[in-house]
């Protein structure tokens, strides 16, 4: 909300600096956006009084203005506005000085004529589209006719005024409202609040209720109902102190109905809606749930489709209002409007938060209704504005309200004991000291011995137990001088669990072998989400009312996220790009909302991994680098089992002959390949490597606690063999064997040679292995190696029927 510190200032007697005031703030009650000045940036801006005009000789639109601006002489300057005209009073720039954006003016000629200065428009000093009023949006804005010539306009635009943005957490939705951030700024600072509600006037023998009337069926939907009738009144614009009340809390001025009904809700923080009586297709107003399928014009020109779920205000059945939300375009106030009905309510604020999101139309009425109304400002509110429109636009209030619900104020009582609150604050008030910041915040308090009865006001609909009081309680003692303490306990050794061991030991690992880390959004589109599945887990978690449409569903894997970190380097010219990612993916369970929560590891290459050097060429990635990635990872983690690799062309994501399974014990725990060209193509990227790792098994599975290998300090010897072998046998296959079969002096398998082709029998491929001996305690003698080896080969032909070459 944009609080105004005039504003402020016409109910306290407040008189610290705006930026300690926010600062105040800040530590007491809400967060702080900004604190600004609208004339923060601008110079030379004066009030120009325009004494005569002429067409521009040679241009049709411009037009030569001789300009009093409280010197000697008038200036010339020449100005396109097409409202300009003599014996107003306009914003001049003169020579040298800053507007909107930053922008400098000079003296100058347009198409031969001299111009010193620019005669201004409000957008064209900083003020945004958005509060501009729409009467000036193509011309410049014309002063009261009591501005002097020479004299800064700010004051005359409330531009020097200081501005305190803050940001409203959910529970302190009174902070809403001018009110509300007087009544607080009052508690802390310990001031007496001249806050004025201004009362009714009816003026008119006619009734309310023979003029209209209200009901509300369903209580649930609008706890609090009301409606006032003002009659013969007369639009127009609203007075100048009024319209920069409202630009400077960011609404825009339309007129002096609905501009009184905005100054309402940023003075009370109570949404009101003012409806042309003559217009609305009955007298007889209702609120009631909307009909699924029901249309609906609202203020904007857009028709909106509405469900069963949304609340409207109607007339005959008919819907003039979005309750809570916006009012409708065929009810709406206009220049011919003569009669208006005004409506103050509560709206169900569950109801109004879920219509303002799922129609995307947030507004500062459904904002204040999502947070909280106070019951016992409706009526006050509603009064003040009837009397308001009244006096604007000559009209008469009719007599009474019509009410067609309204909801019971209940009392609220909180009990606290002195013991309690120094107990828990650690501090060492006393009754009277207490007593006294109840008193500020305007808390009706009885005290028997040392326990408080505190009755709370309906404007504080947030405190409701001990523990609201308790905070109001230091809030405004202040935090800063609540005593700081440690609390006593037990020392101990903080250190990580076995888990945690593991998972950060991984991302050494990885990074060690030139990977970086990403995190990714844990929210996806439904599509990624089920993309690149370890084990297929059905359809994804999906949000009911999604921030956008490209965080909707949880992640079931951690690659597509990956897929697009490469695809934004992609796009900026960063070919080499290598990456990993540790987090939770969430794989629903059948019968249950909630999914289940796994730890993995997952990481993409593409283009080179280590960069070209004069003396060092290098070549692109490929599915061998990748895997003996996975295998160092994998390793360094000491499972004790079986881990194997495994050909897998069905992963439809990945390419069918680059893309093998990952197993433990035989079960797929994961994956590594290419991801399949066809699906980078959608992703926007070049050939790119992946893996994914479920490290929830892993976590489980029972480890080695000392995988490290002595170095031995006697030679070792190699034995190579060549071999023909079935086409459709794996290496894998080959290794393994020999991995069982080598003997106890067997320490590595190294395949050195692969061929196909000419000079080998079709079906057959060529490969040769080296395999390495060494006893770590003792030299290895050449009979124990050839016995060993004899074994491997003849095993591998009786396997595998092999033809040693």
């Amino acid at each position: 909300m944009k609080v105004s510190y005039k504003w402020l200032q016409e109910y306290l007697d407040i008189d610290v600096k705006p930026t300690d005031l926010a600062e105040k703030l800040a530590r007491t009650s809400v967060d702080i956006n900004d604190v600004y000045s609208p004339s923060d940036g601008l110079t030379k801006l004066v009030v120009g009084f325009v004494t005569s005009t002429k067409p521009h000789p040679d241009s049709d639109h411009l037009t030569i203005c001789q300009v009093n601006i409280g010197e000697t002489e008038d200036v010339q300057i020449v100005c396109g506005a097409p409202n300009i005209a003599a014996n107003q009073n306009v914003i001049v720039a003169l020579p040298g000085s800053r507007i909107g954006n930053n922008i400098k003016i000079k003296r100058s000629k347009m198409r031969g004529e001299l111009s010193e200065g620019m005669i201004c428009a409000l957008q064209e000093i900083g003020f945004s589209e958005k509060v501009s009023p729409k009467d000036y949006e193509d011309g410049i804005w014309v002063l009261p006719e009591d501005a002097k010539p020479g004299e800064s306009i700010f004051p005359y635009l409330g531009m020097d005024d200081v501005i305190i943005d803050t940001d409203i957490t959910p529970n302190r939705g009174d902070m809403f409202s001018i009110r509300g951030n007087v009544n607080d700024i009052a508690a802390f600072y310990n001031l007496k609040s001249h806050f004025e509600v201004k009362q009714v006037i009816e003026n008119s023998s006619e009734k309310t209720a023979d003029l209209i009337s209200a009901a509300v069926d369903n209580t649930a939907i609008a706890p609090t109902y009301k409606l006032r009738v003002i009659k013969d009144i007369k639009i127009a614009e609203s007075p100048l102190w009024l319209q920069i009340k409202l630009w400077n809390a960011g609404i825009r001025p339309i007129n002096n109905v609905v501009d009184v009904t905005n100054y309402i809700l940023v003075k009370y923080g109570q949404p009101l809606h003012s409806f042309d009586y003559d217009k609305l297709p009955s007298h007889e107003i209702s609120v009631r749930h909307a009909n699924d399928g029901e249309q609906f014009i609202t203020l904007d020109d857009e028709t909106r489709e509405l469900i069963s779920n949304d609340i409207v205000v109607t007339a005959g059945d008919k819907p003039v209002a979005l309750a809570g939300t916006m009012g409708g375009l065929e009810t709406a106030i206009s220049d011919q409007t003569t009669n208006v009905t005004l409506e103050a309510a509560i709206f169900d604020s569950i109801l109004v938060r879920k219509q303002a999101r799922r129609l995307d139309l947030h507004s500062e009425s459904s904002t204040r209704f999502e947070r909280g109304i106070d019951p016992a400002a409706v009526e006050m509110a509603l009064d003040e504005a009837a009397q308001m429109i009244a006096e604007l636009a000559n009209g008469e209030v009719t007599t009474g309200i019509v009410t067609g619900s309204e909801t019971e104020i209940k009392e609220v009582k909180v009990d606290i004991t002195l013991t309690r609150i120094n107990h828990v604050l650690g501090t060492s008030l006393t009754v009277k000291d207490v007593l006294d910041i109840f008193k500020r915040l305007a808390f009706e308090t009885k005290v028997t011995d040392d326990k408080f009865t505190v009755k709370v006001p309906s404007r504080r609909w947030d405190v409701n137990i001990e523990a609201d009081l308790l905070e109001e309680i230091a809030r405004i003692f202040g935090y800063d001088n609540i005593p700081s303490t440690l609390p006593s306990q037990t020392s101990n050794v903080g250190r990580l669990n076995a888990e945690q061991k593991l998972i950060r030991s991984s991302r050494h690992v990885l990074e060690g072998l030139g990977l970086n880390q990403a995190i990714s959004y844990s929210l996806t589109t439904p599509e990624k989400a089920q993309q690149f599945q370890i084990i297929d887990g059905g359809s994804p978690m999906t949000l009911s009312y999604p921030m956008s449409q490209d965080h909707v569903a949880t992640r079931m894997n951690l690659i597509s996220g990956l897929l697009n970190d490469v695809a934004y380097n992609v796009a900026r010219t960063q070919d080499n790009v290598a990456l990993y990612e540790q987090g939770r993916t969430f794989v629903p369970v059948i019968d249950n909302d909630r999914p289940t929560e796994e730890e993995h590891i997952a990481g993409t290459v593409t283009g080179k991994l280590v960069s070209e050097t004069w003396h060092d060429k290098t070549a692109a990635v490929d599915f061998y680098q990748v895997k003996g990635i996975v295998e160092q990872l994998i390793q360094n983690m000491a499972i004790k089992g079986t881990i194997e690799f495994v050909a897998n062309s069905e992963r439809k994501e990945m390419h069918p002959g680059r893309t093998a399974d990952i197993k433990l014990n035989h079960v797929v725990i994961g994956f590594v390949g290419q991801v399949h060209p066809k699906t980078a193509k959608t992703y926007k990227i070049p050939e790119t490597y992946v893996f994914e790792l479920n490290l929830t098994p892993i976590i489980a599975a029972d480890k080695n606690e000392r995988h490290y290998q002595e170095i031995s300090k006697y030679p070792s010897i190699s034995r190579d063999i060549a071999m023909l072998v079935d086409e459709n046998i794996s290496n894998q296959q080959i290794v393994d064997l020999i991995e069982n079969k080598g003997g106890a002096y067997l320490t590595d398998v190294t395949l050195f040679d692969f061929y196909q082709g000419s000079h080998v029998p079709d079906g057959q491929k060529s490969l040769a292995y080296s395999l390495t001996y060494q006893d770590k305690n003792d030299t290895l003698v050449e009979d124990k190696v050839n016995q060993a080896f004899d074994k491997v080969i003849a095993k591998l032909v009786e396997e595998f029927e092999i033809t040693v070459r």
